[in-house]
């Protein structure tokens, strides 16, 4: 009598997947003060409110002459210099019929109701200003408190730190700030095929082996999110290694991260081990490349069972569980990039707290033909051309990791779609992504 078949497993759509999967990324609650200097891709803790008005006072944005408009309203006059303002420092009340020499960031004198720059004007022999072109009051007058006024919060909690954000705060005289604590994750792959560069040269690789590539993109995908990685190399294929090592990293890291060993083959140790350990939820999502995807917990004291959705109880029961959440890609290189992306990137920025997880998609117009339409959900590697449209990678494989390094972002294709040259598509940049 044969047996059946057990029914296949319902594919997830990818927008339920990462809605469950962020149910369970609650921020982490360490905080630590750090230099502004070096707080470039940290996460707010704390709103930055200004003590202060930027800029301080009204300041000229040119080097040139500060008046008053009243006295050439007779049209092309010469005035004498009375004082010379550089930044820095404060002049005196402008005199009546006069002109005051000033530069780039120097206080308004009182006064002065505008500031022509040095390109309309003359200098004559005798040393007088004769002005060219006609003021209008306030022109090339900064106003104090146009960028910030004093008690408004310039950044708020939550708020990913970019080279700019940190000029602002700097502005408002913050040396320090107070950033989220760096998640702490544990990397590791899986599988006895994998070996690393440099460990044996190609012309000796035994038949069925392959360079580690995954291990590498990963962590340098975690770095630049600003987690703490801890590289925990290849675990070999048995049971035993697994629970070892899962174990391990579980007792000091806030995510664990593997690559590979998440299906059901008999070499695929990572769904017992850690359902040994805490609960496993293997996935199958609705998109391509990247079907195969797992989340769990492993600890001693499991939070929550196999199978539990992000409900606001299984929620709960992780908050001051002792452990680690669990994530495991598929092995394929370009599927384990994709799925971290869309998905890992995403559950690391909620633990950070910052407010902007999810990807952006932009439209744009595609130069290709996708005559192929799929069931699941299609990530495309594209690239943008001179014409500013997007050209398609070739080869669209899982394992051709040659299209991620060419291309320069995603198209977002809808299940059963088609593409033809012109259509409007959607378009997630890897500037964004790889930020």
């Amino acid at each position: 009598m044969t047996a059946e078949k057990p029914p296949r497993q319902t594919l997830k759509p990818l927008d339920d997947a990462l809605a469950e999967l962020l149910g369970f990324a609650q921020p982490l609650t360490g905080t630590e003060q750090v230099a502004t200097f070096e707080a470039d891709g940290r996460v707010l803790a704390q709103e930055l409110a200004s003590n202060l008005q930027v800029p301080p006072q009204d300041n000229s944005s040119m080097d040139g002459y500060a008046v008053r408009c009243a006295d050439l309203a007779s049209g092309w006059v010469a005035l004498p210099v009375s004082q010379r303002i550089p930044a820095g420092s404060t002049g005196a009340e402008l005199a009546q019929k006069s002109v005051a020499r000033i530069f780039t960031g120097a206080p308004i004198p009182l006064g002065a109701d505008a500031v022509v720059m040095q390109e309309d004007c003359d200098v004559q022999a005798d040393g007088m200003v004769r002005i060219k072109a006609a003021p209008k009051p306030g022109q090339w007058i900064r106003r104090a408190g146009e960028d910030v006024t004093q008690g408004a919060v310039v950044l708020a909690k939550g708020e990913r730190l970019t080279p700019a954000a940190l000029g602002l705060a700097a502005s408002i005289g913050l040396s320090r700030v107070r950033v989220v604590r760096r998640p702490k994750v544990a990397l590791f792959s899986t599988g006895d095929e994998l070996v690393m560069p440099g460990e044996v040269a190609p012309e000796d690789m035994k038949p069925g082996a392959i360079y580690n590539s995954n291990r590498f993109f990963l962590k340098a995908l975690l770095t630049r999110l600003g987690c703490e990685v801890s590289d925990l190399g290849i675990v070999p294929d048995n049971r035993a290694a697994t629970i070892e090592a899962l174990r391990g990293a579980a007792q000091s890291h806030d995510l664990i991260l593997t690559s590979g060993g998440v299906s059901v083959g008999e070499e695929d140790h990572i769904k017992p081990a850690v359902q040994s350990l805490g609960h496993l939820d293997l996935w199958q999502i609705a998109i391509k490349p990247g079907k195969p995807f797992a989340y769990g917990w492993v600890g001693v004291d499991a939070p929550v069972t196999a199978g539990m959705a992000a409900t606001e109880a299984a929620i709960s029961a992780l908050e001051g569980a002792s452990g680690a959440h669990f994530i495991g890609l598929p092995g394929n290189p370009v599927s384990s990039f994709v799925t971290f992306l869309l998905l890992v990137r995403p559950f690391v920025l909620k633990l950070l707290g910052c407010t902007k997880a999810t990807p952006v998609s932009v439209a744009a117009y595609a130069d290709f033909t996708w005559a192929r339409a799929d069931k699941r959900r299609e990530f495309l590697r594209v690239r943008r051309n001179a014409s500013g449209t997007l050209e398609l990678f070739p080869n669209q494989s899982s394992g051709v990791l040659t299209s991620a390094v060419w291309g320069d972002g995603l198209v977002d294709n809808p299940p059963d779609q088609t593409i033809a040259p012109g259509d409007t598509v959607r378009f997630i940049s890897f500037a964004e992504l790889l930020a």
